[in-house]
């Protein structure tokens, strides 16, 4: 097992923090511009207060900032494998792909969807959350809060729907994923590193016989 020096994990840190500084910063240049043209085009926007204005900027700025950063962590550790490990998770991604690309369209939408259901769930609540809310503001007869209220109730509504949506999605797909596109075989990645060992070892000995 290859130690990881102190070094390494500075450097690991700070790849880390450098890609969470850029998922902040992506996410403040999309928050703020956002937030500034519905406060100059939206009135009921400007009637709300400054709390749940910079609650909705901080609500895209901390998932970015923590997108950000996983993704550079991830890629940083993928940068570090090298020889006989980097070939064997080159094979497996590679064999991932080729599944993925025989797969049928509705195949991959559907194994997207369940992937991404809590991605999906979220983005349902806020577009639910905006349309309910267009909806229920041109009505003249009630209250600024009684209209937060209506479109809250509105957006939960939809995203009960979507989350039963989802389950039934989920518990459809499972026993197919598994069985069909996962299949439960055994893993067999060691004997895969021991043939790359060898092929490498035998390579090396043909290279000095003929030297």
């Amino acid at each position: 097992m290859k130690l990881v020096t102190e070094e390494q994990i500075q450097a690991h840190q700070r790849v880390a923090l450098w890609g969470g500084v850029k998922g902040f910063a992506t996410g403040l240049a999309v928050a703020l511009p956002g937030s500034y043209l519905l406060h100059r085009r939206w009135p009921y926007y400007r009637q709300l207060p400054i709390s749940l204005k910079v609650l909705g900027v901080v609500t895209l700025v901390l998932p970015s900032f923590a997108v950000g950063a996983e993704h550079a962590s991830l890629n940083y550790d993928r940068a570090a494998w090298t020889g006989v490990g980097k070939e064997e998770i080159d094979a497996v991604a590679q064999r991932e792909q080729d599944r993925w690309n025989n797969l049928k369209t509705s195949e991959k939408l559907s194994e997207w969807a369940t992937k991404h259901q809590y991605g999906i769930i979220g983005g349902s609540w806020a577009v639910s959350m905006g349309i309910a809310s267009a909806i229920v503001m041109r009505d003249r007869n009630q209250t600024f809060a009684q209209k937060i209220v209506q479109a809250r109730m509105w957006a939960q509504g939809l995203t009960i729907s979507v989350l039963i949506a989802a389950a039934v999605l989920t518990h459809r797909n499972r026993d197919r994923l598994r069985d069909v596109h996962h299949p439960a075989v055994p893993d067999h990645s060691w004997a895969d590193v021991i043939e790359i060992s060898e092929r490498e070892r035998a390579e090396r000995l043909k290279q000095s016989a003929a030297s």
